[in-house]
């Protein structure tokens, strides 16, 4: 059984996330001391005890989710998993990224927290609170998706950003126009169009302030060849080489997250089994409306690391 592991992205982060494994795995722990320190705060207690509207700000969501996830993933290898050997492909939707770099050993953990909490606020600080949104457009494909962002545009920006699944595409950009995209896709068969409660309208041209900055912060920071290929978000395709990765990352911020490609890729190259690992299970559930035939399997718990790494 050839299997890939996949890091969630924001939308995940859920008050209490992760305390359950530092509690059962000093492995696990130990990630989030090693966040705390490198970030000069303690995010561990507004992960574990804080307010959910703080910790869905993106410059806390962002290295929070990051931490849950290599916990786990450290609490796995601490009962015998080895992603050198036991994943052929690692993928992170959005943030989940730099999530999979750290897990394949491309990023270090204190270096991937603090360019996430460079990442949270030059995407936030990237528009005005209220110029921007974002919106999902359920029953519709990509393409008829990207058609309804072009036809919304009218001279601003209104863009495809993640393709999610056959069924679930959301688009990005100036808020008068994602507010027509909702009307115009409704109008084509769109089962639902609805604005997503974001903070800013990522994955667009519209965070192009925002690659700027984590261009020069990716320059400071070492990426060395990951363990096991990252099929990266911009691409839908395996890169190894350190250089591609750190431009991909750039181009990341503006770029489509394509990951409804991306998992047909790792599926056409033989994975038939993908961990989630990390906060929730929204990965999943896209998986398996990409493919059915896939089995998946959400890791965010002690026990369920237990049965994940028993299964082997």
């Amino acid at each position: 059984m050839s299997r890939a592991f996949v890091f969630p992205g924001q939308g995940a982060q859920t008050i209490g996330m992760g305390r359950d494994l530092a509690e059962s795995a000093p492995a696990a722990r130990a990630v989030f001391d090693i966040v705390d320190e490198a970030l000069g705060e303690k995010l561990t207690e507004l992960i574990w005890g804080g307010d959910a509207d703080t910790l869905t700000l993106t410059r806390n969501a962002q290295p929070a989710l990051m931490a849950t996830s290599i916990a786990a993933l450290r609490a796995l290898e601490a009962q015998g998993v080895d992603i050198s050997r036991d994943a052929a492909f690692v993928a992170g939707h959005s943030l989940g990224e730099y999530t999979a770099l750290v897990a394949a050993g491309a990023l270090d953990l204190a270096d991937a927290a603090r360019l996430l909490r460079i990442r949270g606020e030059a995407m936030q600080n990237a528009v005005p609170v209220g110029d921007g949104a974002m919106a999902a457009l359920l029953g519709l494909g990509f393409d008829d998706a990207q058609a309804v962002a072009q036809e919304a545009a009218q001279g601003q920006i209104c863009q495809a950003a993640n393709d999610n699944d056959p069924t679930q595409v959301v688009v990005s950009g100036h808020r008068e126009a994602v507010e027509r995209a909702l009307d115009i896709a409704k109008a084509k068969g769109a089962k639902r169009a609805v604005l997503l409660p974001v903070s800013a309208p990522f994955h667009c041209d519209l965070m192009e302030p925002a690659a700027r900055q984590m261009a020069i912060a990716l320059n400071d920071v070492d990426i060395a060849p990951p363990v096991v290929p990252l099929v990266a978000n911009v691409t839908a395709a395996p890169v190894t080489d350190p250089a591609d990765i750190r431009s991909l990352l750039v181009d990341q911020v503006t770029g489509a997250v394509r990951w409804r490609e991306s998992m047909d890729r790792v599926i056409a190259d033989g994975v038939t089994e993908i961990w989630e690992i990390g906060a929730g299970k929204a990965l999943s559930g896209m998986i398996r409306r990409i493919d059915k035939s896939v089995a998946t399997r959400a890791i965010g718990m002690s026990d369920q690391v237990t049965e994940a790494a028993q299964s082997l």
